[in-house]
């Protein structure tokens, strides 16, 4: 079962350096906006480098990054970094830590790409934060493997993936999570593991 953690801390920093750099990473960005406005407050979190299709921010392509590493509100920080501790981690062991990176950091892109792109067609503004899209682009990594590198994922596993993503999905039409960001980081993890698993002639 990998999605147990059994490790201890010291262990967990040794196997999974690039996760716990993206836990303190979110802690550290929500420490500030915390001291520094709210982590709730809109204009908190613009400063730093949410996602928004307001016109004034038109071009600051930075934000498709700097917003999966902010966070709006506790419960939301708490939700994003339970699945990061827990059932993250051993895909960066599947991978390893710079191919897991990768996939991570350009699938949270692709999920607020694809997001911004879809509340941009509709009326009113939107502001975007969370790890949720790169999370789901983990998740999308993991379903690649439990349809085509099954002797990668044992059974419970892939149970327990099954579940999450039923989950993730009821969950997702919850008001104030987007959705669209929420597929789009899943289809785009699913595809560029494909892609990188590929490329980079990982063997499996």
């Amino acid at each position: 079962m990998i999605f147990v953690r059994y490790e201890n801390w010291r262990s967990y920093l040794r196997y999974y350096p690039v996760t716990s750099l993206l836990l303190v990473a979110n802690l550290v960005m929500f420490f500030i906006t915390v001291f520094d406005g709210g982590s709730r407050n809109p204009i908190t979190l613009l400063k730093y480098g949410a996602l928004t299709d307001l016109p004034q921010f038109t071009g600051e392509s930075w934000r498709y990054v700097t917003a999966m590493f902010l966070h709006n509100g506790f419960d939301h920080l708490l939700f994003n970094s339970f699945a990061l501790l827990v059932f993250v981690p051993p895909l960066e062991r599947i991978m390893g830590s710079w191919k897991f990176g990768l996939l991570y950091l350009l699938s949270g892109i692709l999920g607020n790409v694809i997001a911004l792109a879809y509340y941009g067609r509709m009326e009113g503004y939107e502001t975007l934060v969370g790890a949720s899209g790169a999370i789901y682009g983990a998740y999308g990594a993991y379903l690649y493997i439990a349809l085509f590198q099954r002797h990668v994922m044992d059974m419970a596993s892939r149970r327990t993936l099954f579940t999450l993503l039923i989950l993730g999905i009821v969950l997702s039409f919850t008001p104030g999570i987007s959705l669209v960001a929420h597929f789009g980081g899943l289809i785009g993890g699913f595809f560029l593991y494909g892609l990188m698993i590929r490329l980079f002639k990982q063997r499996t």
